[in-house]
């Protein structure tokens, strides 16, 4: 018998940064290593990863990384990771492996590739008297894994995420195969994903997807403009092969989507005949790039779709001008924080052409299991209980709920927050033992640095309130104000019409406070700059009720040791 515990340091109760673990017996399967990007308030942060502390602690017992497939939600924080963890052993499918490679040379993360081992769904991977096997699913990106983790009470079924679109080219076979002999054995724990939940109705399948850009593609005249998040590689063949199949040219734009289209064409998930590539070349008076038989496909992460649309429309890109007789296809659901970008960009496409076709998530072929297909998992499963992931609370709560029609009781579904560790001894759920650190740490740029609350509320304030910055000059010798202050605000806008006295006060206030420190010994800079901050700060608020940042900026200058 074994001793188990499972926790999830991202990934639960919020959609990004999965990252889940296994402990058994002392070992750490890391399952999924994400991150999750971040909504508008958060300004300047690039992306959100998991705090690793816990893993750093126990580094020494962890056997490696399993990655179920290569979107960034799932693959995104392995760079953070083996920052922490260089030797650290990773475990994924060919193609997750190279799109994580180029990740990690853009991050400029040094790794060996020996830490980079490729399975298959034939893979047993052996750790004592533990036995790791993947199954494929599928999904939206190639090469999509479920993990199953062999222990002494059963398997624990990560599916990672899934659906059972019958139009897909994944090996049905094998997989039920699998999940069959999965069940025989007994499953202790099924970790489904949970954020398809609530869609009681079947989405669009691929098969209809196939038979609207075919409509589209067959009945214009003209140019036809795509938008594509560069993840989706499936999509992106779908569309290529109806082009081709019509006689089209086709071209990419996104350097993102480029290098992963790249690395799809080179393993051959990606099939694009040389002869139906178009080189585009910057737009002058002799090329304008809208050629009646040119299909684009214009692709990026998160918002970049949207952004380089919104170029097109104002004529300020330098590969293509959006025209009155284009048709605009979006096939990108707007990720959480993008949703008023989005909104704004299809009110600027309308504004060039009013041929623009939305695709909801009723049109777009499934990426995550409804509540019918969860039900078809739990049921070929059969786990003794079942641990919702990859959602928000109402997902996963909307999960039990699923489970109870099929029979199962509320204390077989278990609900957990990050952190929360779940304990299983001798097969049976024991609750929840402790909590182990899963703070977000927020990353900006390239930096593998948390930014921290305090910068954080920093740009808030700048945000809403603006900077006022008090410049001096000061002598140290003989201790006296040579030149200003002088006020300089940015971002920040008086409320009453007396602005003049308003800054004639703000300079009164620096006179009484340097005349404080002016008459001492020895000047305390740090003290100085900190009383000028807060005393007009106080006065600022007093009378405007808005706090800006107040930055005294205090330069020591000494006139005669300047001439000599």
């Amino acid at each position: 018998m074994s001793k188990i515990n499972f926790f999830a340091l991202g990934g639960v109760q919020e959609d990004g940064k999965n990252l889940y673990v296994v402990d058994i017996d002392n070992q750490i399967f890391i399952l999924d290593c994400g991150l999750k990007y971040p909504t508008s308030e958060l300004y300047g942060v690039d992306i959100i990863v998991n705090d690793l502390s816990y893993l750093v602690e126990n580094k020494e017992r962890i056997v490696g990384v399993f990655l179920s497939h290569a979107h960034d939600d799932h693959i995104g924080g392995i760079g953070h990771l083996i920052k922490e963890k260089n030797d650290i052993n990773i475990y994924g499918s060919s193609f997750t492996l190279a799109v994580l490679e180029q990740k990690l040379k853009e991050d400029e993360v040094n790794y060996s590739k020996n830490q980079l081992n490729v399975v298959s769904p034939k893979s047993a991977l052996h750790f004592g008297d533990v036995t790791i096997r993947f199954f494929e699913v599928s999904h939206n990106i190639p090469e999509s894994y479920g993990i199953a983790i062999k222990t002494n009470d059963g398997y624990i079924i990560y599916t990672s995420n899934y659906n059972f679109d019958q139009n897909s080219r994944i090996n049905y076979a094998h997989m039920f195969r699998s999940l069959a002999v999965f069940a025989k054995e007994g499953v202790l724990a099924l970790l489904t994903e949970s954020l398809g939940a609530n869609n009681e109705q079947s989405r669009g399948t691929i098969l209809e997807f196939k038979l609207r850009i075919t409509n589209l593609i067959s009945q214009s005249e003209n140019r036809i403009i795509f938008s594509l998040f560069s993840s989706d590689i499936l999509r992106i063949q779908q569309i290529v092969n109806i082009a081709i199949e019509h006689h089209k040219k086709i071209a990419i734009i996104g350097r993102k989507t480029q290098k992963i289209v790249n690395q799809a064409i080179e393993l051959g998930y990606l099939k694009i005949p040389e002869e139906n590539f178009a080189n585009l070349r910057y737009i002058d008076e002799k090329n304008l790039n809208n050629d009646k038989d040119l299909i684009v496909l214009v692709t990026g992460e998160r918002h970049e779709p949207y952004f380089m649309l919104q170029r097109m429309s104002k004529g300020i890109d330098r590969l293509i001008h959006l025209e009155k007789t284009d048709t605009v296809v979006v096939l990108t659901q707007p990720y959480l924080g993008t949703e008023k970008m989005a909104s704004r960009t299809l009110d600027i496409i309308y504004h060039v052409t009013s041929k623009v076709k939305v695709f909801n998530s009723t049109l777009l072929p499934q990426i995550n299991a409804n509540r019918e297909e969860i039900k078809q998992m739990i049921n070929i499963l059969k786990p003794k209980y079942i641990i919702p992931v990859i959602g928000e609370y109402r997902h996963q709560y909307a999960l039990r709920i699923v489970a109870n029609c099929i029979g199962y009781k509320d204390e077989q579904v278990l609900l957990l927050d990050n952190g929360d560790v779940l304990g299983f001894e001798n097969g049976k759920y024991v609750g929840i033992s402790e909590a182990v650190p899963c703070a977000e740490v927020l990353i900006d740029g390239k930096a593998f640095k948390d930014v921290g609350d305090v910068v954080m509320r920093d740009r808030e304030l700048l945000a809403e309130d603006g900077v006022i910055l008090i410049a001096a000059n000061i002598n140290p010798r003989t201790k006296t104000v040579i030149l200003g202050p002088e006020i300089i605000s940015k971002g920040f806008i008086f409320t009453r019409d007396d602005d003049i006295n308003i800054e004639n006060k703000i300079k009164e206030i620096f006179y009484l406070v340097s005349q404080n420190y002016l008459t001492s010994k020895f000047i305390n800079w740090s003290e100085y700059k900190t009383s000028l901050k807060n005393e007009i700060s106080h006065y600022i608020y007093k009378e405007s009720r808005k706090s800006p940042i107040i930055i005294p900026v205090l330069i020591s200058t000494d006139l005669e040791n300047i001439r000599k």
